[in-house]
């Protein structure tokens, strides 16, 4: 980066560096899941116990230590993108609609997705590598399913 673009990025406003903020975390977490469900479907796909089972141990670490920090992320600073806009309001449609949609992929993750990957590894755990597909394939279908309603949230936007 040149001088100019170091200077600019300093002189951002603190609506810009939120928007920046908020839009990277965004595409941390809408990525994330986009690599993951690919990875996942191709792992259920291959049928190898082992790359299967290495999969879903993963989770464990990505979805702490990566997905849910973008989430929270995503969210904080998008709440205070609109405390912080003349603009925009909590009132406005969109902003409900995004809102709406965010719980929704968010209670699916925490709900659904956790005790998925959860039973998933503890099949894994006793081998029971059956179990193991069966479960990945479940997580795989709310995946897809956050993903979709991060792509309606995202046309929101």
């Amino acid at each position: 980066m040149h001088d100019g673009g170091v200077l600019a990025l300093l002189a951002a406003t603190r609506y810009q560096s939120l928007l920046l903020l908020h839009i990277l975390a965004a595409m941390v977490w809408l990525g994330g899941l986009v690599v993951l469900t690919a990875l996942g479907a191709h792992v259920v796909r291959s049928g190898e116990r082992d790359a299967v089972t290495r999969f879903v141990g993963s989770l464990r670490t990505v979805g702490p230590f990566v997905l849910a920090p973008a989430t929270i992320a995503v969210l904080g600073f998008g709440i205070w993108l609109v405390i912080d806009s003349d603009t925009w309001d909590f009132g406005q449609t969109w902003i409900d609609l995004a809102f709406a949609l965010f719980g929704a992929a968010f209670l699916i993750g925490a709900v659904f997705q956790s005790r998925t990957a959860i039973s998933a590894q503890r099949a894994a755990a006793s081998g029971n590598h059956d179990e193991v597909a069966r479960q990945l394939r479940r997580w795989l279908w709310g995946m897809r399913l956050i993903l979709l309603l991060l792509v309606v949230i995202t046309w929101d936007m």
